[in-house]
């Protein structure tokens, strides 16, 4: 049994640029999505892009869930911060609640997408002075040089579900914080992010009849590079305990030391 409705709602808003909205999409269907895939994070492109994690979307059109990507995006404007979109169970259905930009993380369900969005927040970086600052830990830095870069352990491990509520997915609340980020102004995604969705959705490897949760295209370099040669594939979960993504890679002689 399966319910389908999108409802789009774009409320015009000001704060932090111009052309800001506040843009949430909800889908309800009553099949849940499947495991998060394990994948390796590509390097990032240049200073000033920020991860995206990748999430399982779903088609109305061909009537089931395809992946989404992880990819690095330009940040839209100075102090731009993403909240991951969610799945959550609620009256009896999946729903999906779409990602934003905006100057704060708001609540993404508790689900753990790794790399620095750990289920609450975000643990990748941070702005200062205009200038983002990446956590060499949990970001593949790449020879990108002139960057800010710091060093904090963030813990590594999750449990690849990828929905909140229900009697199987993540017990997670929005705290006071996060209902009050909410409400603030948001950006809905950039273009770049939504012809990377529609790349995605045209490309069968990416649907979960072809991949069967283990997606050939898992992150890309940058929105829509499925042809690029930094494009990473989805691994296989190993033995009890080491179901995380892989280590990053670290490159600390390149980029200036930034501390917190």
């Amino acid at each position: 049994m399966r319910k389908n409705s999108i409802v789009l709602a774009l409320v015009a808003a000001v704060g932090v640029c111009p052309s800001m909205v506040k843009a949430d999409t909800f889908v309800s269907i009553g099949i849940a999505p499947p495991a998060l895939p394990l994948y390796a994070q590509p390097p990032m492109p240049g200073d000033g892009y920020l991860w995206t994690p990748g999430y399982w979307a779903w088609s109305d059109f061909n009537g089931e869930y395809y992946w989404v990507p992880g990819t690095w995006v330009l940040a839209p404007f100075v102090g731009a911060l993403w909240t991951p979109g969610y799945w959550g169970w609620s009256g009896g259905y999946y729903r999906w609640n779409g990602g934003y930009w905006g100057t704060h993380v708001g609540y993404y369900g508790g689900v753990n997408y790794g790399y620095g969005y750990v289920g609450v927040g975000y643990r990748g970086g941070y702005w200062n002075n205009g200038r983002f600052s990446y956590n060499r830990n949990v970001n593949n830095v790449g020879n990108v040089h002139g960057a800010h870069y710091y060093s904090e352990t963030v813990p590594s491990s999750y449990n690849r579900v990828s929905y909140s509520g229900g009697q199987t997915g993540v017990r997670s609340q929005p705290t006071r914080e996060e209902s009050m980020i909410a409400t603030m102004p948001h950006n809905a995604q950039t273009e770049p992010q939504n012809r990377h969705v529609t790349v995605s959705r045209g490309t069968d490897g990416q649907r979960v009849s072809y991949n069967h949760g283990m997606p050939a295209i898992a992150a890309t370099p940058e929105p829509g590079k499925f042809n690029s040669p930094y494009v990473v594939a989805s691994r296989p979960a190993g033995p009890s305990g080491s179901n995380s993504h892989p280590a990053v890679q670290r490159n600390p002689t390149h980029g200036s030391a930034h501390h917190r």
